[in-house]
C-alpha cells in the first residue's frame, strides 16, 4: 500500500515510481497552460507594473526625496533597504494574475535594489586586523549595567566605546570594565576604554548643550589613532510632524567639522549616530569616512531596536585605516546590539 501511494500510469498505461523531474514538469505545464495563447498577458496587471516602476523610481532618487516635509527623504533613507520586502509580493502578485507585463516591470526595482544592497549580502569579511574596536549604546535604562559591561569587554575588543552612560552608572561601569582595559575616560554620556595609553582627551562640541561626543588618542603598538565616541540626538517619528531630527542633523555637521579638522591620519569613529549610512543627513560624517560594515561585514548589520531590528544606527566607521571585518555582537540588557570590527593600521604592505 505504502508503495502504491508513490506510483503513477505509465505512457503505456503501466505504473512505476514517480520521477522527480516529472512532477516537476506537469507543474510547469499547468501553470504554462493558462498563459499560451492568451493575448491578455500583456493588457493585465498594469497596476501592479506600475507599483514596481514607482518602487524603482524612489529607490532610484531616493537622494532627491525633500527632506522640507517631516524629513521624508532621511525616513526613506534610514529604512530604504527593507523597501526589497515589496519586490517578491509584486512578483507574487505579477503571477496571480498571469501577466507578463507586470513580470517584466518587476525586474526593474530588483535590479535597483541587487545594485544598492547586493554587496551587503556577501561575506567580506577577513582574518586579519591590527585592532579591535567596538561600540555599544548600554541605554540609560539598563536594568543590569556590570552584566552589559562584562559582555562586551569578553569580546576581546582593544577598544570599547559605549554611549548613554548615566552618571550614576560610571562607577559600576568603571569598576566592572577595570580587569580589562587599564586606561578609560568618560566625557558627559560617553565613555573610552582602551587597553592601550590614552591622551589628549577632550571633548567634542556637538552644538547640544551637554556633552555627548569626545575625542581622545590611542597609542596602539602600530601608531597613534584618533578616536571619537559620538552620540547623536534622537530622531521621532510624529503623526504630526514625520520624521523629526533637525538636531541630530545639526550635531552631525558639527561632528564632521571636527574630524575634517583632525590632524592625526589615522582615525576612528564610534557611536550611535541615530542614522544610517544612506541617510543624507549625516553626509559631513559619512563623506569623509568609510563603514566597516559596508567595506568589510557580512549583511547590513542592523543593531536597532535589539528585539528585531531594522536599521544600522550603531557605527564604526574609519579612515587612515582598511577594515578588515565588522559584525554585531550578541544582545545585552540594551535595546541596541553592539558592534565590533577589526581593523588593519599598518596599511604599507
Amino acid at each position: 500500500m505504502a508503495q502504491q501511494a508513490y506510483m503513477t500510469e505509465t505512457a503505456d498505461g503501466g505504473s512505476g515510481p514517480e520521477r522527480p523531474g516529472s512532477r516537476l514538469r506537469r507543474l510547469t505545464h499547468r501553470l504554462l497552460a493558462g498563459w499560451r495563447g492568451d493575448p491578455r498577458i500583456w493588457r493585465r496587471g498594469i497596476i501592479v507594473a506600475v507599483l514596481a516602476l514607482l518602487l524603482a523610481l524612489v529607490m532610484l532618487v531616493h537622494s532627491r526625496i525633500p527632506n522640507r516635509l517631516g524629513n521624508l527623504g532621511s525616513l526613506t533613507e534610514t529604512f530604504l533597504p527593507w523597501l526589497g520586502l515589496a519586490i517578491p509580493v509584486l512578483l507574487l502578485l505579477g503571477l496571480i494574475r498571469k501577466s507578463a507585463t507586470a513580470l517584466i516591470a518587476v525586474l526593474l526595482p530588483a535590479i535597483v535594489w541587487l545594485n544598492l544592497f547586493g554587496g551587503l549580502l556577501t561575506d567580506k569579511s577577513g582574518s586579519g586586523g591590527d585592532l579591535m574596536v567596538a561600540t555599544h549604546n548600554v541605554n540609560a535604562d539598563n536594568p543590569d549595567p556590570a552584566v552589559t559591561a562584562r559582555d562586551v569587554a569578553s569580546s576581546g575588543a582593544d577598544v570599547l566605546a559605549l554611549e548613554e552612560v548615566p552618571g550614576t552608572a560610571v562607577a559600576v561601569y568603571e569598576k566592572a570594565l577595570a580587569p580589562t582595559y587599564r586606561y578609560h575616560a568618560v566625557v558627559g554620556t560617553v565613555g573610552l576604554w582602551s587597553k592601550y595609553p590614552m591622551s589628549d582627551v577632550q571633548a567634542v562640541d556637538i552644538k547640544l548643550g551637554w556633552k555627548r561626543a569626545m575625542r581622545a588618542t590611542v597609542t596602539t603598538p602600530h601608531g597613534p589613532v584618533a578616536v571619537y565616541v559620538a552620540h547623536m540626538p534622537s530622531v521621532r517619528v510624529k503623526v504630526e510632524a514625520g520624521f523629526t531630527a533637525r538636531q541630530r542633523d545639526k550635531s552631525a555637521d558639527a561632528l564632521g567639522e571636527a574630524i575634517a579638522d583632525e590632524p592625526l591620519k589615522r582615525v576612528v569613529l564610534l557611536g550611535d549616530l541615530n542614522g544610517t549610512m544612506n541617510d543624507r543627513s549625516l553626509n559631513a560624517v559619512t563623506s569623509q569616512m568609510r563603514s566597516t560594515q559596508g567595506a568589510a561585514g557580512s549583511g547590513f548589520g542592523f543593531s536597532w531596536p535589539a528585539s528585531f531590528p531594522m536599521a544600522r544606527i550603531d557605527q564604526i566607521m574609519v579612515r587612515g585605516m582598511e577594515p578588515e571585518s565588522s559584525w554585531t555582537l550578541p544582545r545585552t540588557g540594551s535595546d541596541h546590539l553592539p558592534v565590533a570590527a577589526r581593523v588593519k593600521l599598518d596599511t604599507s604592505s
